[in-house]
């Protein structure tokens, strides 16, 4: 089953409603940039190239609605527009390659072109980033796929899937490709607290697409690493810095000591889209904390006082150095030796 989590149709944003998966499959119809501002931010939109798919899509959409007849007006349009987008999820860095690469289209074609033919490069920009994504997510999923090996028991974290691109995925591509090779294996999801992107979304997810899929609670890793012979852990990443240390959902880092104590790899699957060769370490990615609502309670039951103090980052930091490689859609790379494997 191959998804469209997000397509352009008639002049509007069409995207999966993400916080309403397992129970109910549903696309919204975004036709206001502070729609799909609202959407990213309370996760409709989610996964970090999705969302700077989003972004581009967004900004050709403030294009379009823009009422600006001439070019400095929409250039003001888009810069209002650009700035919203920038301020819904801080971490993941694709929202801000998407941003940026729409504003450099922006001051390259707005010298050449009237309002008109401006707003159609803007859109025709906004959709080539839209398959690029889905080409990469592809081509990761076939450099990752010769990691697999027949009778293996993979570990993955949060969804870093079809949902979480424009199709195809990131660290779950690997699995479909192997998949689509003839390869037996088993994977093994994280449900993901607080949010249970891996029970609502992976689950769903792999259950869809014939993977052999089993659900564990976040706590349950460690036992399920050692008693069921996990053989390795791939997980997606928001950001990578330079040095290879990768943001990735919250409890990812745990899951790279419990590998390096095992003994097994771990494995970052990302675009280059991830990659902010701006950021220099891990310690200089800014991680989102999200409100206190999404510990205290789960779903609409309460589970926790209402006062009770709250820390909820919504991604850690894995160093490089716990790292075996970042499966990319170039290939496959030990940022430890700083060469492709």
């Amino acid at each position: 089953m191959l998804l469209e989590p997000i397509r352009w149709e008639k002049n509007s944003i069409v995207f999966i409603d993400q916080t309403e998966l397992p129970a109910k499959f549903r696309y919204i119809r975004c036709r206001e940039i502070d729609t799909l501002c609202s959407a990213i931010r309370k996760l409709k939109v989610r996964g970090a190239p999705l969302i700077g798919v989003a972004a581009a899509l967004g900004y050709a959409l403030a294009a379009i609605n823009s009422k600006a007849l001439t070019v400095a007006g929409l250039k003001k349009d888009l810069k209002s527009a650009a700035s919203k987008l920038a301020k819904t999820r801080p971490t993941a860095v694709n929202l801000f390659w998407a941003l940026d690469r729409m504003e450099k289209k922006l001051s390259h074609a707005s010298s050449n072109n009237n309002v008109k033919e401006l707003r159609k490069e803007i859109l025709k920009e906004a959709l080539c980033i839209l398959d690029e994504d889905r080409r990469m997510c592809r081509m990761i999923g076939k450099n990752g796929e010769r990691l697999i090996k027949n009778g293996d028991k993979v570990l993955t974290h949060c969804n870093a899937g079809m949902l979480a691109t424009a199709g195809y995925g990131t660290a779950l591509s690997v699995f479909y490709a192997a998949k689509k090779s003839g390869k037996k294996f088993k994977v093994y999801a994280d449900e993901t607290r607080p949010l249970m992107q891996g029970s609502r979304l992976t689950m769903w997810e792999l259950m869809k697409n014939g993977i052999d899929a089993t659900l564990i609670c976040d706590n349950m890793a460690a036992a399920t690493i050692r008693d069921r012979g996990i053989t390795k852990i791939i997980v997606g990443a928001d950001r990578i810095a330079r040095n290879g240390d990768a943001a990735n959902k919250i409890g990812t880092y745990a899951l790279a000591v419990l590998a390096r104590y095992h003994g097994i790899p771990f494995y970052v699957a990302a675009p280059s889209t991830t990659i902010d060769k701006n950021t220099r370490t891990g310690d200089d990615i800014p991680i989102e904390e999200r409100n206190k609502e999404e510990l205290i309670y789960v779903g609409s039951k309460q589970t926790a006082p209402k006062n009770s103090k709250v820390y909820n980052p919504a991604f850690d930091v894995t160093p490089a150095e716990l790292i075996t490689a970042i499966i990319t859609e170039t290939g496959v790379y030990d940022i430890k030796r700083f060469r492709r494997i």
